[in-house]
């Protein structure tokens, strides 16, 4: 039973070692690169596969995410009905922790502003909330958002979210569209980790940027590290530049590489970092690609299933 690997921008010959030490009896195929025939492909490991190619493969069963987002496979109009697995894996949902703890980190304890003392040599202190008087709003609430917002929540801060679902958790959780508004009015800095669908495109706009609290204890503060297309950039930009927002930090773009034009570039009290929080590491997705494989081979059912109705 063959694999295809197809993940368009990657470095596929880290990819292709890690899968070949982690399923040596499977032979993989680089997808544009080697020849290989199509009937004997079971299996896809894919990230944003050029539309038409997983259709094309007569014999294929699984198809296997290598990020996070499912958007970039459920976007090819030729996608065929079959199971897809998310890739659910603790050192990605490690990473995007980190990103996230980071982000708020440097909004909260004013990391900007004392870059800006320092190149004027300048001593000066700025107020400084505790972190239980701040409220930290994850919109989204899959397995990255919680274990974020563990983390979050040991640090002492609020901690709140919002999900379309009902979910079991410990902290404030917002649901549906009658819960948005809410969670929005008591959120200083907003963290997104939305998976992208067809209702949360530009989620993050000129009126839910409107929404947060202008008198809180810090920001308000906008970290998106779902998908760039879950924010209008020019609402965002505005947002920025007329304070409304007091800082951002953004690791999705709706076109990335950031064009150098962009004027996101030179935004006041915004970090941007290239789609780096939560970099998929080649022999942790592999491992958990060959683990599934082998389950399904055994007969048990495939786990983290994508519902496509849901988009995620």
């Amino acid at each position: 039973m063959a694999a295809l690997l197809t993940a368009g921008g990657w470095d596929m010959g880290e990819w292709l070692d890690a899968f070949r030490a982690a399923r040596p009896t499977c032979p993989i195929h680089q997808h544009g690169a080697d020849a290989y025939d199509p009937a004997s492909i079971r299996y896809a490991l894919a990230w944003k596969p050029p539309h038409g190619v997983l259709a094309s493969l007569p014999n294929l069963e699984v198809i296997f995410s290598l990020g996070a987002g499912v958007d970039g496979i459920l976007g090819d109009p030729e996608l065929p009905d079959l199971p897809i697995v998310r890739l659910i894996d603790d050192d990605l949902t490690y990473r995007m922790g980190e990103w996230v703890t980071l982000q708020v980190l440097t909004h909260f304890r004013k990391a900007l502003a004392y870059q800006e003392h320092q190149r004027a040599h300048r001593w000066v202190e700025e107020r400084q909330p505790a972190a239980g008087a701040v409220r930290v709003g994850l919109l989204g609430y899959g397995v990255l958002a919680q274990h974020s917002a563990d983390i979050l929540v040991k640090l002492g801060f609020e901690v709140c979210a919002w999900s379309r679902t009902e979910k079991d958790t410990d902290v404030t959780l917002h649901v549906g569209e009658e819960g948005l508004e809410h969670f929005l009015a008591v959120t200083d800095i907003l963290v997104v980790l939305l998976p992208l669908t067809d209702a949360t495109r530009h989620i993050v706009n000129a009126d839910l940027i409107a929404k947060l609290p202008q008198d809180g204890a810090v920001g308000p503060f906008l970290i998106n590290a779902g998908r760039g297309a879950l924010q209008n950039e020019a609402d965002v930009l505005a947002a920025l530049q007329s304070g409304t927002l007091k800082g951002a930090s953004l690791d999705v773009f709706e076109t990335e590489p950031l064009p150098e034009d962009s004027p996101m570039w030179d935004a006041p009290n915004l970090i941007i970092t290239p789609h780096v929080a939560a970099v998929s590491d080649p022999v942790a997705v592999t491992r958990y690609v060959a683990k599934q494989m082998e389950a399904y081979e055994s007969g048990a059912p495939l786990t983290n299933l994508v519902q496509r109705g849901r988009g995620y």
